[in-house]
Protein backbone atom coordinates (compact mmCIF):
# COMPACT_ATOMS: atom_id res chain seq x y z
CA UNK A 1 0.00 0.00 0.00
CA UNK A 2 1.56 3.47 -0.88
CA UNK A 3 1.08 6.94 -1.62
CA UNK A 4 2.11 10.69 -1.35
CA UNK A 5 0.09 10.53 2.57
CA UNK A 6 3.27 10.19 4.85
CA UNK A 7 1.04 9.72 7.77
CA UNK A 8 0.88 5.73 8.61
CA UNK A 9 -1.65 3.61 6.72
CA UNK A 10 -4.43 3.00 9.38
CA UNK A 11 -4.88 6.66 10.32
CA UNK A 12 -5.82 7.83 6.57
CA UNK A 13 -8.80 9.56 6.31
CA UNK A 14 -10.70 11.15 3.19
CA UNK A 15 -13.10 14.03 5.02
CA UNK A 16 -15.85 12.07 6.69
CA UNK A 17 -14.89 8.78 4.94
CA UNK A 18 -11.78 6.11 5.77
CA UNK A 19 -9.62 6.65 3.03
CA UNK A 20 -9.72 4.76 -0.29
CA UNK A 21 -6.90 2.58 -0.19
CA UNK A 22 -8.02 1.70 3.44
CA UNK A 23 -10.96 0.14 2.17
CA UNK A 24 -8.89 -1.31 -0.84
CA UNK A 25 -6.54 -3.34 1.34
CA UNK A 26 -8.89 -6.55 2.17
CA UNK A 27 -9.87 -7.11 5.19
CA UNK A 28 -6.52 -8.58 6.28
CA UNK A 29 -3.32 -7.61 4.78
CA UNK A 30 0.43 -6.60 5.37
CA UNK A 31 1.95 -3.53 6.13
CA UNK A 32 4.71 -1.16 6.15
CA UNK A 33 4.78 1.46 9.05
CA UNK A 34 7.41 4.22 8.79
CA UNK A 35 10.22 4.56 6.17
CA UNK A 36 13.81 3.63 6.13
CA UNK A 37 15.64 2.58 9.63
CA UNK A 38 11.91 3.03 11.28
CA UNK A 39 10.27 1.33 8.97
CA UNK A 40 8.09 -1.79 10.19
CA UNK A 41 6.02 -4.28 8.91
CA UNK A 42 2.79 -5.11 10.33
CA UNK A 43 -0.19 -6.84 9.68
CA UNK A 44 -3.68 -4.68 9.32
CA UNK A 45 -7.40 -5.89 9.81
CA UNK A 46 -10.16 -4.38 8.69
CA UNK A 47 -12.83 -6.38 8.41
CA UNK A 48 -15.13 -6.35 10.45
CA UNK A 49 -15.00 -9.98 11.59
CA UNK A 50 -11.45 -9.82 11.85
CA UNK A 51 -11.09 -6.68 14.02
CA UNK A 52 -14.04 -8.21 16.14
CA UNK A 53 -11.84 -11.81 16.57
CA UNK A 54 -8.37 -10.07 17.15
CA UNK A 55 -9.77 -7.43 19.72
CA UNK A 56 -11.37 -10.00 21.55
CA UNK A 57 -8.73 -12.39 22.08
CA UNK A 58 -6.92 -11.57 24.51
CA UNK A 59 -5.67 -15.27 24.77
CA UNK A 60 -3.85 -15.30 21.59
CA UNK A 61 -3.49 -11.57 21.01
CA UNK A 62 -1.44 -9.39 24.08
CA UNK A 63 -2.09 -5.44 24.60
CA UNK A 64 1.54 -5.47 26.36
CA UNK A 65 4.33 -3.87 23.84
CA UNK A 66 7.42 -5.23 23.03
CA UNK A 67 10.75 -3.13 23.11
CA UNK A 68 12.38 -5.21 20.66
CA UNK A 69 12.62 -8.55 19.94
CA UNK A 70 14.30 -10.08 22.70
CA UNK A 71 11.08 -9.19 25.11
CA UNK A 72 9.09 -11.94 25.64
CA UNK A 73 5.55 -12.33 24.12
CA UNK A 74 2.87 -11.33 26.41
CA UNK A 75 4.79 -9.42 28.79
CA UNK A 76 5.70 -11.62 31.53
CA UNK A 77 8.58 -9.77 33.50
CA UNK A 78 8.99 -7.50 31.07
CA UNK A 79 9.78 -4.30 31.39
CA UNK A 80 7.32 -1.13 31.35
CA UNK A 81 8.09 2.64 30.90
CA UNK A 82 6.86 5.34 33.73
CA UNK A 83 4.47 6.18 31.17
CA UNK A 84 2.19 3.44 30.88
CA UNK A 85 2.24 1.96 34.26
CA UNK A 86 -1.96 2.45 35.00
CA UNK A 87 -2.35 2.60 31.20
CA UNK A 88 -4.95 -0.04 31.16
CA UNK A 89 -4.08 -0.64 27.43
CA UNK A 90 -0.80 -1.99 27.96
CA UNK A 91 -1.81 -4.35 30.46
CA UNK A 92 -3.35 -7.78 29.65
CA UNK A 93 -5.06 -10.41 32.50
CA UNK A 94 -4.88 -10.89 35.09
CA UNK A 95 -3.20 -7.57 35.61
CA UNK A 96 -5.38 -6.13 33.44
CA UNK A 97 -8.63 -7.42 35.43
CA UNK A 98 -7.01 -5.95 38.55
CA UNK A 99 -6.48 -2.84 37.09
CA UNK A 100 -9.72 -2.32 35.49
CA UNK A 101 -11.57 -3.22 38.55
CA UNK A 102 -10.28 -0.40 40.15
CA UNK A 103 -11.62 1.65 37.82
CA UNK A 104 -14.99 0.65 37.76
CA UNK A 105 -16.55 2.07 41.04
CA UNK A 106 -15.44 5.97 38.86
CA UNK A 107 -17.59 4.76 35.40
CA UNK A 108 -20.57 3.01 37.28
CA UNK A 109 -24.10 4.19 35.70
CA UNK A 110 -25.27 6.22 39.22
CA UNK A 111 -22.02 8.06 39.12
CA UNK A 112 -22.51 9.09 35.50
CA UNK A 113 -26.56 10.38 35.72
CA UNK A 114 -24.62 12.11 38.76
CA UNK A 115 -22.56 14.25 36.13
CA UNK A 116 -25.49 15.16 33.86
CA UNK A 117 -26.47 18.35 35.35
CA UNK A 118 -22.92 19.46 34.66
CA UNK A 119 -22.48 18.57 31.44
CA UNK A 120 -25.63 20.34 30.97
CA UNK A 121 -24.46 23.09 32.65
CA UNK A 122 -21.30 23.46 30.91
CA UNK A 123 -22.52 22.66 27.63
CA UNK A 124 -25.31 25.72 28.18
CA UNK A 125 -22.32 28.35 28.82
CA UNK A 126 -20.33 27.34 25.66
CA UNK A 127 -23.25 27.57 23.80
CA UNK A 128 -23.76 31.14 25.46
CA UNK A 129 -20.18 31.99 24.60
CA UNK A 130 -20.98 30.43 20.40
CA UNK A 131 -24.22 32.95 20.96
CA UNK A 132 -21.86 35.82 21.51
CA UNK A 133 -19.37 35.07 19.24
CA UNK A 134 -21.58 35.02 16.34
CA UNK A 135 -22.79 34.42 13.76
CA UNK A 136 -20.36 33.70 12.47
CA UNK A 137 -18.61 31.75 15.31
CA UNK A 138 -16.05 28.54 15.62
CA UNK A 139 -17.97 26.08 16.64
CA UNK A 140 -14.65 23.54 17.29
CA UNK A 141 -12.89 26.53 19.20
CA UNK A 142 -15.91 27.30 21.24
CA UNK A 143 -17.69 24.31 21.85
CA UNK A 144 -16.21 20.65 20.77
CA UNK A 145 -12.72 21.35 22.17
CA UNK A 146 -14.16 23.11 25.45
CA UNK A 147 -16.58 20.67 27.05
CA UNK A 148 -14.62 16.98 26.91
CA UNK A 149 -11.69 18.37 29.43
CA UNK A 150 -14.47 20.32 31.71
CA UNK A 151 -16.47 17.46 31.95
CA UNK A 152 -13.20 15.05 32.46
CA UNK A 153 -11.70 17.41 35.18
CA UNK A 154 -15.23 17.20 36.66
CA UNK A 155 -15.03 13.40 36.46
CA UNK A 156 -11.66 13.15 37.98
CA UNK A 157 -12.35 15.83 41.09
CA UNK A 158 -9.86 18.64 39.95
CA UNK A 159 -10.35 21.56 41.77
CA UNK A 160 -12.41 24.03 39.76
CA UNK A 161 -9.69 26.27 40.23
CA UNK A 162 -7.38 24.27 39.29
CA UNK A 163 -8.92 23.23 35.71
CA UNK A 164 -7.95 25.82 33.30
CA UNK A 165 -3.73 25.33 34.17
CA UNK A 166 -4.36 21.65 34.48
CA UNK A 167 -6.00 21.18 31.01
CA UNK A 168 -3.01 23.53 29.61
CA UNK A 169 -0.41 21.19 31.32
CA UNK A 170 -2.50 17.95 29.87
CA UNK A 171 -3.04 18.85 26.37
CA UNK A 172 0.88 20.32 26.38
CA UNK A 173 1.40 16.92 27.12
CA UNK A 174 -0.43 15.14 23.87
CA UNK A 175 -0.05 17.03 21.59
CA UNK A 176 1.88 15.60 19.26
CA UNK A 177 2.45 18.58 17.25
CA UNK A 178 4.83 20.13 19.52
CA UNK A 179 8.83 19.31 20.05
CA UNK A 180 9.78 16.39 22.19
CA UNK A 181 11.49 18.39 24.47
CA UNK A 182 8.30 20.83 24.97
CA UNK A 183 6.14 17.43 25.52
CA UNK A 184 8.43 16.14 27.66
CA UNK A 185 8.54 19.55 29.92
CA UNK A 186 4.39 19.50 30.08
CA UNK A 187 4.58 15.95 31.00
CA UNK A 188 6.80 16.11 33.63
CA UNK A 189 4.97 19.25 35.03
CA UNK A 190 1.38 17.65 34.17
CA UNK A 191 2.62 14.26 36.67
CA UNK A 192 4.09 16.61 39.60
CA UNK A 193 0.47 18.03 39.63
CA UNK A 194 -1.11 14.67 39.53
CA UNK A 195 0.78 13.12 42.12
CA UNK A 196 0.24 16.12 44.13
CA UNK A 197 -3.54 16.03 43.88
CA UNK A 198 -3.26 11.93 44.74
CA UNK A 199 -1.35 12.51 47.92
CA UNK A 200 -4.08 15.33 48.53
CA UNK A 201 -7.02 12.79 47.46
CA UNK A 202 -5.59 9.77 50.06
CA UNK A 203 -6.10 12.39 52.91
CA UNK A 204 -9.26 13.16 52.19
CA UNK A 205 -10.67 11.34 49.38
CA UNK A 206 -13.22 13.58 46.79
CA UNK A 207 -16.57 12.90 44.86
CA UNK A 208 -14.44 12.21 41.73
CA UNK A 209 -13.13 9.51 40.10
CA UNK A 210 -9.66 9.80 42.38
CA UNK A 211 -12.07 10.24 45.58
CA UNK A 212 -13.80 6.69 44.51
CA UNK A 213 -11.21 4.28 43.64
CA UNK A 214 -9.33 5.59 46.97
CA UNK A 215 -12.43 4.92 48.98
CA UNK A 216 -13.05 1.62 47.27
CA UNK A 217 -9.56 0.53 47.53
CA UNK A 218 -7.11 2.73 49.26
CA UNK A 219 -3.32 2.13 49.36
CA UNK A 220 -3.72 -1.32 46.68
CA UNK A 221 -3.75 1.69 44.19
CA UNK A 222 -0.21 2.91 43.87
CA UNK A 223 0.53 6.82 43.29
CA UNK A 224 1.90 5.95 39.69
CA UNK A 225 -1.24 3.48 38.63
CA UNK A 226 -3.37 6.70 39.68
CA UNK A 227 -1.48 8.93 37.91
CA UNK A 228 -1.37 6.62 35.05
CA UNK A 229 -5.18 6.32 35.30
CA UNK A 230 -5.69 10.00 35.39
CA UNK A 231 -3.42 10.19 32.30
CA UNK A 232 -5.64 7.67 30.22
CA UNK A 233 -8.82 9.30 31.44
CA UNK A 234 -7.88 12.16 29.31
CA UNK A 235 -6.18 10.87 26.53
CA UNK A 236 -9.17 8.47 26.03
CA UNK A 237 -11.84 11.29 26.68
CA UNK A 238 -10.95 14.25 25.33
CA UNK A 239 -9.67 14.37 21.66
CA UNK A 240 -12.32 11.25 21.01
CA UNK A 241 -15.38 13.45 22.00
CA UNK A 242 -13.72 16.71 20.59
CA UNK A 243 -13.65 15.23 17.46
CA UNK A 244 -16.61 13.62 17.64
CA UNK A 245 -18.55 16.93 18.39
CA UNK A 246 -17.09 18.68 15.60
CA UNK A 247 -17.75 16.17 13.05
CA UNK A 248 -21.56 14.62 14.19
CA UNK A 249 -22.06 18.64 13.70
CA UNK A 250 -20.44 18.92 10.25
CA UNK A 251 -22.42 15.36 9.12
CA UNK A 252 -25.88 16.17 10.10
CA UNK A 253 -25.16 19.62 8.55
CA UNK A 254 -24.67 18.27 5.48
CA UNK A 255 -27.80 15.43 5.98
CA UNK A 256 -30.38 18.40 7.38
CA UNK A 257 -33.07 16.14 6.83
CA UNK A 258 -31.77 13.83 9.75
CA UNK A 259 -31.49 16.40 12.43
CA UNK A 260 -35.19 16.09 13.51
CA UNK A 261 -34.32 13.19 14.81
CA UNK A 262 -32.95 15.06 17.55
CA UNK A 263 -36.03 16.61 18.47
CA UNK A 264 -37.69 13.31 19.24
CA UNK A 265 -38.14 10.89 21.80
CA UNK A 266 -35.34 9.51 24.05
CA UNK A 267 -35.02 6.31 22.37
CA UNK A 268 -34.70 8.07 18.60
CA UNK A 269 -31.83 10.75 20.14
CA UNK A 270 -29.92 7.30 21.63
CA UNK A 271 -30.44 5.91 17.69
CA UNK A 272 -29.01 9.03 15.66
CA UNK A 273 -26.25 9.58 18.62
CA UNK A 274 -25.01 5.71 18.05
CA UNK A 275 -25.06 6.14 14.36
CA UNK A 276 -23.06 9.10 14.65
CA UNK A 277 -20.51 7.05 16.59
CA UNK A 278 -20.44 4.28 14.28
CA UNK A 279 -20.78 6.30 10.93
CA UNK A 280 -18.08 8.55 11.58
CA UNK A 281 -15.50 6.20 14.18
CA UNK A 282 -12.70 8.88 15.48
CA UNK A 283 -10.22 6.77 17.07
CA UNK A 284 -8.26 5.37 14.48
CA UNK A 285 -6.99 1.93 15.74
CA UNK A 286 -6.78 0.87 19.53
CA UNK A 287 -3.02 -0.58 21.02
CA UNK A 288 -1.73 -2.80 18.30
CA UNK A 289 -1.95 -6.19 19.29
CA UNK A 290 1.07 -8.64 19.48
CA UNK A 291 0.56 -12.78 18.30
CA UNK A 292 1.43 -14.91 21.14
CA UNK A 293 1.63 -17.56 19.22
CA UNK A 294 0.61 -18.65 15.40
CA UNK A 295 -2.74 -17.25 14.73
CA UNK A 296 -4.59 -18.36 11.41
CA UNK A 297 -7.29 -16.29 10.45
CA UNK A 298 -8.78 -17.19 6.84
CA UNK A 299 -6.30 -18.25 5.02
CA UNK A 300 -3.36 -15.84 6.66
CA UNK A 301 -0.87 -16.55 9.12
CA UNK A 302 -0.18 -14.20 11.41
CA UNK A 303 3.09 -15.82 13.73
CA UNK A 304 4.01 -15.27 17.21
CA UNK A 305 5.23 -11.58 17.74
CA UNK A 306 3.78 -9.95 14.64
CA UNK A 307 1.55 -7.41 14.78
CA UNK A 308 -2.03 -6.14 13.90
CA UNK A 309 -3.55 -2.69 14.04
CA UNK A 310 -7.42 -2.82 13.48
CA UNK A 311 -8.76 -0.24 11.86
CA UNK A 312 -12.02 0.25 13.37
CA UNK A 313 -13.23 3.00 10.81
CA UNK A 314 -13.18 0.37 8.31
CA UNK A 315 -14.41 -2.10 9.96
CA UNK A 316 -17.22 0.06 11.06
CA UNK A 317 -17.68 0.93 7.25
CA UNK A 318 -17.79 -2.76 6.56
CA UNK A 319 -21.12 -4.25 4.54
CA UNK A 320 -20.72 -7.10 6.96
CA UNK A 321 -21.84 -5.35 9.90
CA UNK A 322 -24.24 -3.42 7.57
CA UNK A 323 -25.21 -3.91 3.92
CA UNK A 324 -25.63 -0.14 3.36
CA UNK A 325 -23.12 0.93 5.94
CA UNK A 326 -21.28 4.21 3.57
CA UNK A 327 -24.75 5.61 4.15
CA UNK A 328 -25.16 7.58 7.66
CA UNK A 329 -29.10 6.81 8.77
CA UNK A 330 -29.89 8.34 12.37
CA UNK A 331 -33.02 6.20 12.30
CA UNK A 332 -31.33 2.77 12.06
CA UNK A 333 -31.32 0.60 14.69
CA UNK A 334 -28.17 0.27 17.13
CA UNK A 335 -25.21 -2.23 15.73
CA UNK A 336 -22.36 -4.06 17.38
CA UNK A 337 -19.96 -1.34 15.98
CA UNK A 338 -16.28 -1.08 16.98
CA UNK A 339 -16.30 2.15 17.88
CA UNK A 340 -15.27 1.98 21.52
CA UNK A 341 -13.13 -1.20 20.76
CA UNK A 342 -14.17 -4.67 21.50
CA UNK A 343 -13.62 -7.53 24.40
CA UNK A 344 -11.86 -6.88 27.52
CA UNK A 345 -10.29 -3.23 26.43
CA UNK A 346 -14.07 -2.15 25.48
CA UNK A 347 -13.99 1.70 26.43
CA UNK A 348 -14.91 2.36 29.96
CA UNK A 349 -16.34 5.07 29.60
CA UNK A 350 -18.67 4.74 26.94
CA UNK A 351 -21.58 5.55 28.70
CA UNK A 352 -20.09 9.35 29.35
CA UNK A 353 -19.35 9.34 25.83
CA UNK A 354 -22.84 9.06 24.74
CA UNK A 355 -24.00 11.06 27.36
CA UNK A 356 -21.75 14.28 26.76
CA UNK A 357 -22.89 13.67 22.57
CA UNK A 358 -26.42 13.47 23.21
CA UNK A 359 -26.63 16.60 25.63
CA UNK A 360 -24.58 19.02 23.02
CA UNK A 361 -26.19 17.77 19.50
CA UNK A 362 -29.97 18.24 21.06
CA UNK A 363 -28.93 21.44 23.10
CA UNK A 364 -27.01 22.65 19.91
CA UNK A 365 -30.28 22.70 17.75
CA UNK A 366 -32.50 23.55 20.38
CA UNK A 367 -31.01 26.58 20.88
CA UNK A 368 -30.05 27.26 17.18
CA UNK A 369 -32.56 25.53 15.22
CA UNK A 370 -31.25 27.19 12.08
CA UNK A 371 -27.86 26.21 12.19
CA UNK A 372 -25.82 26.03 9.04
CA UNK A 373 -22.18 26.30 7.74
CA UNK A 374 -21.49 30.15 7.26
CA UNK A 375 -20.15 29.18 4.17
CA UNK A 376 -21.15 25.75 2.57
CA UNK A 377 -18.60 25.83 -0.55
CA UNK A 378 -15.68 26.19 1.93
CA UNK A 379 -13.58 23.09 2.55
CA UNK A 380 -13.68 22.35 6.41
CA UNK A 381 -9.94 21.95 7.87
CA UNK A 382 -9.16 18.32 9.88
CA UNK A 383 -6.93 17.50 12.22
CA UNK A 384 -3.88 14.81 11.75
CA UNK A 385 -1.68 15.27 14.42
CA UNK A 386 -3.80 14.28 17.25
CA UNK A 387 -4.80 10.39 18.53
CA UNK A 388 -8.24 10.81 17.31
CA UNK A 389 -9.93 12.46 14.05
CA UNK A 390 -11.29 15.45 14.38
CA UNK A 391 -11.82 19.66 12.92
CA UNK A 392 -9.45 22.14 13.27
CA UNK A 393 -12.18 24.44 12.94
CA UNK A 394 -15.96 24.81 12.23
CA UNK A 395 -17.57 28.22 10.86
CA UNK A 396 -21.54 28.14 12.10
CA UNK A 397 -24.46 30.73 11.36
CA UNK A 398 -27.95 30.62 12.37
Amino acid sequence: MSGDDSRPVHTRRQGLDPADELRAAGTLSRITIGSGADAEATWLATGYAVVRQVLGDHKRFSTRRRWNQRDEIGGKGMFRPRELVGNLMDYDPPEHTRLRQKLTPGFTLRRIRRLKPYIEQIVTERLDALERAGPPADLVELVADEVPGAVLCELIGVPRDDRAMFLQLCHGHLDASRSQKRRAAAGAAFSRYLLAMIARERKDPGEGLLGAVLAEYGDTATDEELRGFCVQVMLAGDDNISGMIGLGVLALLRHPEQIAALSGDDQSVDRAVDELIRYLTVPYAPTPRVAMEDVTIGDQVIKAGETVSCSLPVANRDPALLPDANRLDVRREPVPHVAFGHGIHHCLGAALARLELRTVYTALWHRFPTLRLADPGQEPSFRLTTPAYGLTSLMVAW
